[in-house]
């Protein structure tokens, strides 16, 4: 991206950054003792999900647990103000075309990151959980999960769908730099298919194959729709061709 030719002294700088880390995190702050005071509203929409009791085998695990709901919810409703605190920081360093573009990609990123979370909770978890736990009662085991280990598994779920679902937008900006083009993302398809298996393996908190689909498939489909983006809203290859030859001379 094109920087803007107003510069500023480092120490000037560090101060808006400061300023930035400062503001995102009393926002962080903020939100996440909200979640902690509505804790058990949280805890049980996600053991909604769930048909078996939970258990908990240490005197902490509950507190903790509740902890790490708080973290995550207050992260889910902080991240639009961070991502604008960011964006305000980078903002000045834009040109006016690319300023129109950033911000409207913030809003997008909040959204996708939503959509991704709640694409996880209505239909990724309750197919996971009945796979699984279906799988454990055939084999003549009772169910006692523990809370702790059911929560870290639900949000793991949740934050990587939420991850997932900035893919498109990420494309879209890569390809307003010239990164990427139309015909290598299209080039490189079969080798996003086997890196999209590879990247489930990664985040999906289980080994087995029916959760790897349940991530691969959506990341394969939101490689598709990112192609389309770039091809709607990316850099046009006759602009990225004109800049290249504009370096060159």
């Amino acid at each position: 991206m094109a920087i803007n030719k107003t510069f500023m002294p480092v120490g000037d700088h560090l101060k808006e950054l400061r300023g930035v880390l400062i503001r995102s995190f009393l926002a962080l702050l903020v939100a996440c003792g909200v979640a902690f005071y509505f804790s058990d509203i949280l805890l049980h929409w996600l053991t909604r999900p769930l048909s078996a009791q939970l258990v908990f085998v240490s005197p902490t695990e509950v507190f903790l647990t509740d902890i790490k709901i708080a973290l995550f919810a207050g992260l889910s409703l902080a991240l639009p103000i961070i991502l604008y605190e960011v964006g305000g920081f980078i903002s000045p360093g834009l040109i006016q075309k690319e300023r129109r573009i950033f911000y409207p990609a913030l809003i997008f990123a909040s959204l996708s990151f939503y959509i991704g979370v709640a694409f996880a909770y209505f239909l990724a978890i309750p197919f996971a959980l009945d796979f699984l736990v279906s799988y454990g009662v055939q084999k003549g085991v009772l169910p006692q999960i523990s809370i702790a280990m059911y929560v870290g598994f639900n949000l793991k779920f949740l934050f990587s769908f939420g991850l997932i679902f900035e893919f498109p937008i990420v494309m879209v900006l890569l390809s307003k730099t010239g990164l990427l083009t139309i015909p290598f993302l299209i080039h490189s398809r079969k080798y996003a298919i086997i890196a999209a298996f590879f990247i489930a393996a990664v985040l999906t908190p289980t080994p087995d194959i029916f959760n790897q689909c349940l991530m691969a498939i959506p990341l394969i489909v939101l490689y598709e729709i990112g192609i389309l983006a770039v091809r709607f809203f990316g850099k046009s290859p006759i602009a990225i061709k004109t800049e290249q030859e504009g370096t060159t001379l």
